[in-house]
């Protein structure tokens, strides 16, 4: 195992340490491992909360701030963040409008989310409403979950709903937002190579040099097949028609495409990936109005990528534009 590290045991710990020192507009909480926007919690505004296992950099710490998410809690690598972290977190947010807790359809995450609630509606009258993605086509069932995986359309409702909140709508409209996101986009993944958790030391799924794997999860959970290394034009068509099979993209005001980097791909390739996901969706009658690109929601070392498309109207694509400033997404501030 070759990586910039000093201990396994801790790596989230200096990381947060510095995340702290290249983004001082941000406050972390090192003893929770919570980071939050420095101006946490703002007065009459919905505080969104997300967080996840570490390895998935920049989500979620990368997507706290202005129009984004305004605390982010890391579990240790590719686990859970604990009920208490998300207590801490939904604390130092509420503004006294209610929070909202973005949360990835895997099991631990869901409930230790939904521990953290039930704490503080134990001991406040804070509103705490949850959104579950799960927009995962690959598979029903996986390792960590039950039903689909929540993968790249978190971040599309982190911006999105994060938008909604930073123009004073309710909880109930922020997360309706959430959910309407959620319900509109679908993703699918595929790997090259396996990632390697540092604490293991070795990568955490065997994949041979002339093989792929299509449906991957972002911890290396399985997918729905391995088949023989393909050019990235047939890749495309790979992770695009099961999306498209499962919910119709076409019409309305198109779709937001973002084609995403698990950790060792490229920016070369991922940009050659976009171009063939555009080439599959304008035969299937797929008009894109955005797009992302780049490596947002990672699986730490792995070589892949995904694809996420959102079903799109006027109302998201204007949230989507509406500006943002995080460490690793920003515009029009």
């Amino acid at each position: 195992m070759k990586k910039l590290i000093n201990d396994p045991a801790d790596v989230v710990a200096e990381a947060l340490r510095g995340v702290a020192a290249a983004h001082p507009e941000l406050r972390v909480d090192h003893e929770n491992r919570v980071v939050l926007r420095g101006d946490a919690p703002v007065q009459g505004k919905v505080g969104l909360v997300s967080g996840g296992g570490s390895g998935h950099e920049p989500m979620h710490a990368g997507f706290v701030g202005m129009g984004m998410l305004d605390a982010a809690c890391a579990g240790e690598v590719f686990t859970s963040p604990v009920p208490d972290q998300v207590v801490a977190a939904t604390r130092g947010v509420d503004g006294g409008a209610g929070v909202l807790h973005i949360v990835k359809n895997y099991t631990g995450d869901v409930m230790n989310f939904e521990m953290a609630a039930e704490l503080v509606a134990a001991e406040s009258d804070t509103e705490v409403v949850a959104v579950v993605t799960d927009d995962d086509v690959a598979v029903q069932d996986s390792l960590y979950t039950a039903g689909r995986r929540g993968v790249g359309v978190t971040v599309l409702v982190e911006k999105l709903a994060g938008a909604a909140a930073e123009e004073g709508r309710p909880l109930a409209e922020v997360a309706d937002i959430a959910k309407r996101v959620n319900g509109n986009g679908r993703s699918m993944g595929m790997a090259l190579t396996s990632g390697t958790v540092p604490a293991a030391g070795r990568p955490t799924f065997d994949l041979p040099d002339d093989e792929m794997e299509i449906g991957i999860g972002i911890h290396g959970e399985p997918g729905r097949r391995r088949v023989p290394l393909a050019p990235a034009r047939e890749v495309a068509e790979m992770l695009l028609e099961p999306v498209l099979t499962d919910l119709d993209m076409t019409g309305g005001d198109g779709v937001i495409a973002f084609v995403n980097g698990m950790g060792g791909t490229p920016l070369l390739e991922l940009y050659l990936m976009y171009a063939e996901v555009v080439a599959v969706l304008e035969k299937a009658g797929v008009g894109v109005a955005r797009n992302l690109v780049g490596s947002y929601m990672t699986s730490l070392d792995m070589a892949g990528c995904s694809v996420t498309l959102l079903k799109a109207d006027d109302e998201l694509l204007r949230l989507w534009d509406a500006p943002v400033r995080t460490p690793s997404l920003r515009w029009g501030a």
